[in-house]
């Protein structure tokens, strides 16, 4: 168990903080992080299709400020672990997954708003005597501490956490497993309702209801109807930029003419110009 726990570790560790290493590379989404997990505990096939569920769930979470709602990467790479090591139902973990996301977050926030604060009189002192490489430094550093010691979370969570939920698991009912089940298939849906509330707006409707026709009722696959909706988005700008180019020359058509007619005054004071002379 504690090859596997080192393996969920280092898996953090480089998607959750590669991720920030050179800006935003969005290898923090649960849909890359399940792949990776996949591919380190040799089950890609599981990890690839717990990353899609948990992508869907975590869609809607946006972070404000200081303020995380869920950290999706140390519930993909648990959820995937459990799924795989201990034989979990997909489904199971997947309802496991939302609260340790959930706690993960609160980790987290502890880590950024407390234990990084450690750290700003330094930084303030380095930048006071203008020194780059000391920042620079410092910046890297402070990442490492930072990832790093979330990656220790998790290596503790495998490895003292695998016996008592192997323990759980092997102890939970086959109805409750069932209604786990049940609630890990129902979560993809919950998180797609959180982003059409933000997303929701009386332009949209249409697109959305032609979508669910589409699917509910022609039964087309979900890649043939994000075809069809690249499709509409194309048609959609071509639109868009012909009406934008109509208005620019309307808007051009008023200065042109300004300009011919200073060009035909200018021209026929001269001619008065040549005439009195």
């Amino acid at each position: 168990m504690l090859h596997t726990a080192t393996l969920a570790a280092i898996c953090v560790f480089v998607c959750l903080g590669g991720n920030w290493l050179w800006g935003q590379t969005m290898i923090e989404r649960p849909l890359v992080v399940g792949m990776v997990a996949g591919l380190m505990f040799g089950d890609i096939r599981t990890g690839i299709l717990i990353g899609a569920s948990l992508e869907a769930i975590f869609m809607g979470a946006v972070d404000i400020g200081g303020a995380i709602s869920s950290e999706p990467v140390t519930a993909t790479v648990l959820a995937t672990t459990f799924a795989i090591t201990l034989g979990v139902d997909t489904k199971a973990a997947l309802a496991l997954a939302v609260p340790i996301g959930v706690f993960a977050a609160f980790i987290s926030m502890f880590l950024k708003n407390v234990v990084m604060n450690v750290f700003a009189p330094l930084v303030d002192k380095v930048a006071a005597d203008n020194n780059p490489k000391g920042l620079t430094r410092l910046h890297f550093g402070m990442w490492f501490v930072n990832y790093f010691t979330f990656s220790l979370a998790t290596f503790f969570a495998v490895l003292a956490g695998a016996r008592p939920v192997q323990h759980l698991v092997n102890q939970i009912p086959p109805n409750l497993m069932a209604g786990l089940a049940a609630t890990g298939g129902l979560l993809p849906a919950v998180g797609f309702a959180i982003l059409m509330r933000m997303l929701w707006s009386k332009q949209l409707s249409p697109y959305y209801f032609l979508g669910f026709v589409l699917a509910a009722y022609l039964k087309l696959p979900s890649v043939a109807v994000a075809a069809i909706g690249i499709i509409i988005v194309v048609l959609q700008w071509i639109r868009d930029k012909q009406i934008m180019d109509i208005e620019n020359k309307q808007k051009a058509a008023p200065a042109a003419n300004a300009v011919t007619h200073l060009e035909t005054t200018d021209q026929m004071d001269e001619e008065e110009e040549d005439f009195f002379s």
